[in-house]
């Protein structure tokens, strides 16, 4: 059964056709109903602010809830409503084991016919404005109503809810410290109705640079730390395509100027695969989680284990806890965010001071409490200095470059990267540029296959199908490095 999230969307009006496949597959509230009571311990707050979203707000919050705890919003999916998720997702469980407050917002047909967030809606979704800004006004309300402490304000959501966590966090770093897509979409994927239904079924085949300038252009000049990403897709989903998942991956390991290759990779519950990409200190600051064989919904494993959670419904599927290892990558069971603890700030101000043929000059801002620093080139370390200037050498020629800044205590542990700069080198000769099929590409060494789909060499960046339909123009530079250049190849 193939759910209806965003097949059609329509701000105000839905198609006959839509209307009866919602009424067919909706387990929940009817589109633009009001849930009939809200579940025991869910509470509606009202006067949270302006709400210029025009958004409903629920609130769990444990008994004893203690003063600085860790706060988290929880977005449903399409045709969902808050109290389904509170029902199902298992984060209630989960804030009574650890001591949490969970915000759970509602929207209605009164802003999507459908009852989707606006993940897809410039209106909606930025720094400010619309839903973006009155879920903000939710947590800011929560955090003067519990004291919860505003370092640890998490984001999580399912499909169109997941769409709007990767637009949250592009819009607000410095609100959230991390959040959780699940079968949803990266940041500005689509920035209209009309190219919302393209993104779920094949985003654009951007390179992870470009999807990275997706966030960074969401909070221009914003130079703080980035937001710890955990994405979970299902292999078989067909509603929100596997390829979302790439597409984040890719994105958010670019934001935080580390590699696509894992750092490391397991088998977890539910034929559930964990890959875990690492940041500069070597802690988790990306993690994806591929549940094979599972369709479009949010993982759950009902039960009383210790892994175990949430209840089996419509698009909550029966596989894994997610909630439970979201909630330990965050560190809301007493361990430290991705692995870390107590750390020093990002450095501020980091700066390409110059370039020539063979080297590229950084400087950046002291960090208060620094031992030394750890300077990262494309996703690798490359040096630890001890002062606030670098200088790479043995460079390429005419070849960008991406880099990152980290400092480090006298203990030898990093704090979180700085915002990423990227210098490219003086001179080298021109690109070369190659325009084919993805067959062509492949069988000419300048892509290669897996499953199903093609990557250029070098950039790894998607280039969709592995077929003689679809056709990509890359570019190389330097030799045996490719990225797309469809809209201009030039050197």
């Amino acid at each position: 059964m193939r759910p209806p999230i965003l097949r059609r969307l329509f701000r105000r009006v839905a198609s006959t056709a839509v209307l009866g496949l919602l009424a067919a597959t909706s387990s929940t509230t009817a589109a633009g109903a009001q849930p009939a009571a809200a579940a025991a311990g869910l509470q509606q707050v009202t006067g949270f602010g302006s709400n210029p979203g025009n958004l409903q707000m629920y609130e769990y919050a444990p008994a004893g809830l203690p003063a600085n705890a860790p706060l988290v919003v929880a977005l449903h999916g399409c045709t969902q409503t808050a109290d389904a998720y509170y029902a199902n997702s298992g984060w209630p469980k989960l804030a009574d084991q650890w001591g949490f407050d969970v915000v759970f917002p509602q929207t209605t047909s009164a802003n999507n016919s459908l009852s989707c967030f606006g993940w897809f809606d410039p209106a909606e979704d930025t720094r400010g404005k619309g839903e973006a800004a009155s879920i903000v006004q939710m947590v800011e309300h929560a955090k003067q109503s519990h004291g919860s402490d505003a370092r640890r304000v998490y984001v999580t959501g399912l499909s169109a809810g997941g769409g709007m966590t990767a637009d949250l966090l592009a819009a607000y770093p410095d609100v959230f410290a991390g959040g959780s897509v699940a079968s949803g979409l990266p940041a500005q994927c689509a920035t209209s109705q009309a190219a919302a239904s393209g993104c779920q079924t094949g985003p654009q085949k951007l390179s992870p640079a470009q999807w990275g300038d997706k966030v960074r252009g969401a909070y221009p000049g914003y130079g703080g730390p980035w937001p710890r990403v955990a994405i979970w897709q299902g292999t078989s989903d067909y509603t929100v395509y596997p390829a979302n998942a790439t597409a984040l991956r890719d994105q958010w390991t670019d934001v935080w100027g580390i590699g696509q290759t894992p750092s490391s990779t397991d088998t977890l519950p539910g034929n559930t695969t964990r890959s875990v990409y690492n940041d500069a200190s070597g802690k988790p600051a990306v993690e994806t989680y591929s549940v094979a064989g599972m369709g479009h919904g949010l993982p759950v494993s009902p039960g009383t284990g210790a892994e175990q959670c949430g209840a089996t419904a419509a698009y909550f599927l029966n596989a894994i806890c997610s909630s439970y290892y979201t909630g330990v990558f965050w560190g809301l069971d007493g361990g430290s965010p991705g692995g870390g603890g107590d750390q020093l700030p990002a450095p501020s101000g980091v700066t390409v001071t110059g370039t020539t043929a063979g080297t590229v000059s950084l400087s950046w801002s002291a960090v208060q409490g620094a031992a030394s620093y750890a300077v990262q080139r494309n996703g690798t370390k490359i040096a630890s200095p001890a002062t606030t200037t670098f200088t790479d050498t043995g460079l390429t020629a005419g070849t960008a470059y991406r880099y990152t800044v980290a400092a480090v205590d006298g203990s030898g542990k990093a704090g979180p990267a700085s915002a990423q700069v990227t210098a490219t080198t003086t001179g080298g000769t021109p690109a070369r540029c190659f325009t084919a099929t993805n067959y062509a590409h492949v069988s000419a060494g300048r892509a290669h296959t897996s499953g199903g789909y093609v990557y250029a060499n070098g950039s790894n960046a998607n280039m969709g199908l592995y077929n003689v339909f679809v056709t990509h123009t890359l570019k190389e530079s330097p030799a045996g490095y490719f990225v797309i250049a469809d809209s201009g190849c030039a050197s």
